[in-house]
């Protein structure tokens, strides 16, 4: 059973950065497509960042050019840059399979308030 494990999440002033951290075992992850989530109360739980295997990523609308994704294989580690971070941009963020089909880890708080 694959289990992810996300820290480095905080309360952080609007304009602000933090980066998150997934670390997740299981020797298959170098070859699954990872994402970051997030939820706020209230919402639905949305996919803020994808990236592949080989390292290609995507965002979405809302975070492109303020988030970076990226991974490190050999670690198995998948990290969030957040820059810029704006009070809507609080939530639980989470780590997965693009395919969402590892079991959830316990996520990372983030908070973005003056």
């Amino acid at each position: 059973q694959v289990q992810l494990v996300e820290s480095g999440g905080g309360l952080v002033q609007p304009g602000g950065s933090l980066r998150l951290s997934c670390a997740a075992s299981g020797s298959i992850f170098r070859f699954v497509a990872m994402g970051w989530y997030r939820q706020a109360p209230g919402k639905q739980r949305e996919l803020v960042a994808q990236i592949t295997s080989g390292g290609t990523s995507n965002y979405a609308d809302s975070v492109k050019g303020r988030f970076t994704i990226s991974r490190d294989n050999a670690k198995k580690m998948v990290y969030l840059e957040m820059n810029s971070l704006k009070p809507e941009d609080t939530a639980a963020y989470y780590c997965n399979t693009a395919n969402t089909n590892w079991a959830w880890g316990q996520g990372t708080q983030v908070t973005v308030s003056s």
